[in-house]
């Protein structure tokens, strides 16, 4: 019988201790064996030390998101790879999920994400929700708030992580296509503080302004000024 195939989790963080610290033991749930991979961006809180705290790997890279993405890529022991993001919270079941998609072989050139879903009860973060699922099954374009789950080989084929401090999620997206990214039936909970902090119209406006922006070929450090 065949080994199944291994799996590496790439979180990047930046002063995510709090996050990262309720994350890390979600992980130690599966029910497979997990390369647990943190790549960090110059923290200066206690993110480093926790992920070491957990026997996570650690790596340092610098320049945003898509360089330290690139980095834990580029470390990686697994087959498969699931990008996550520090301020996540997997579902119940989260592995079989997985597992059931890097098993099926039709899957080897696909990639998979979860549902967006906000840890707030607030009518807004419903609407946010649904124009998400709308986004991602007109357009395929998830966010790393989902996750990604990609096989090792077929990222490589596509050139990598792109190099991009920002929308790196989205340049990957574009590289995948609609028509070989698969949505999970499950959803991936992530932080609403961003949002209630800025305000829901408020914050979804700055990022709808940089995913504009990012497709009229405006630079990467516009768009980060904008979204910080």
């Amino acid at each position: 019988m065949a080994s199944p195939p291994t799996l590496s989790v790439i979180i990047p963080t930046r002063n995510a201790a709090l996050p990262l610290a309720r994350l890390l033991p979600q992980l130690n749930t599966a029910r497979l064996d997990l390369d647990v991979i943190v790549s960090d961006g110059g923290s200066q809180d206690d993110s480093v030390e926790i992920a070491a705290r957990h026997q996570a790997r650690i790596t340092q890279a610098e320049g945003g998101r898509g360089p330290q993405l690139r980095a834990g890529q580029d470390l990686a022991f697994g087959d498969w790879l699931f990008f996550l993001h520090a301020d996540s919270t997997l579902p119940r079941g989260w592995d079989a999920y997985i597992l059931a998609f890097i098993t099926n072989l039709a899957h080897r050139d696909q990639a998979a994400y979860f549902q967006f879903q906000l840890d707030s009860d607030s009518a807004s973060a419903r609407r946010l929700e649904r124009m998400v699922a709308w986004r991602c099954g007109t357009f395929g374009l998830p966010y790393g708030d989902q996750g990604l789950l990609i096989s090792k080989e077929f990222l490589a084929r596509l050139g990598g992580i792109p190099d991009l401090a920002l929308m790196e999620d989205v340049a990957l997206a574009r590289k995948i296509g609609k028509a070989r990214l698969v949505a999970l039936d499950a959803p991936l909970l992530t932080a609403a503080d961003k949002f209630q902090r800025d305000g829901y119209l408020w914050r979804s406006a700055k990022n709808l302004t940089c995913l504009c922006l990012y497709f009229c070929g405006a630079p990467n450090r516009l768009l980060r000024w904008i979204y910080r």
